[in-house]
């Protein structure tokens, strides 16, 4: 067995398990934000502390990442992981303000659903990255996350078709085509996620 004169760096696992938590966090907020008939506009600012934790968190990886001489991964992997799990936060953040923004009075059923599979995915993500240690399991998650953002893509087409069918003030479709493409959009990020999550097991595994 090789002896290493400086052991690896192991504590990046725990700290993308905390920011896959963040983002779990995030969701179900945005989740409680879109549950009732009108969103709960407040959520907003609770969604924001997450996002700006997670910005905290993403920041003290990539610091650690230029101090540490052994890492569990390569750094390309670290640093691209640390980027595409803040990205995910940003995209729901985005979503979050863009309803208190417009202060969106009726939440149409379509934008549930979409947030539904965010949801889902922050949940995969949790459980891809806790198994990444070990590689084992990686691989599930990262299949459910794609099977989600193409789900999440049918939702959005029958939802963008929906709007133009069901409103005719040119204002609210323009406000809600926004709002569910950055729904969408969280969703694709989530799928970048298990892109990298499935690159480290492929080149460690």
């Amino acid at each position: 067995m090789a002896f290493r004169l400086i052991p690896k760096e192991e504590r990046f696992y725990d700290d993308f398990e905390a920011l896959a938590s963040e983002i779990c966090r995030g969701a179900r907020l945005l989740q409680t934000m879109m549950e009732p008939e009108r969103p709960i506009w407040d959520k907003a600012e609770e969604i924001k502390e997450v996002e700006h934790k997670c910005d905290f968190l993403t920041h003290e990886i990539i610091r650690r990442l230029h101090r540490t001489f052994v890492t569990p991964l390569d750094r390309e992997d670290i640093y691209e992981l640390a980027k595409t799990l803040d990205d995910v936060m940003d995209a729901i953040d985005a979503s979050a303000a863009m309803i208190n923004l417009y202060r969106i009075q009726n939440v149409r059923p379509r934008a549930r659903e979409l947030v539904r599979t965010i949801v889902e995915s922050a949940d995969q993500i949790v459980h891809g990255v806790r198994a990444l240690d070990k590689r084992d399991g990686v691989a599930v998650a990262a299949v459910e996350i794609n099977r989600l953002e193409n789900e999440a893509d049918r939702i959005h087409q029958e939802a963008v078709r929906t709007l133009f069918e069901d409103v005719q003030d040119p204002i609210v479709i323009m406000k809600w085509k926004e709002i569910l493409d950055i729904l969408e959009e969280a969703t694709d990020r989530c799928e970048d996620v298990a892109n990298v999550l499935e690159g480290v097991v492929v080149k460690h595994g």
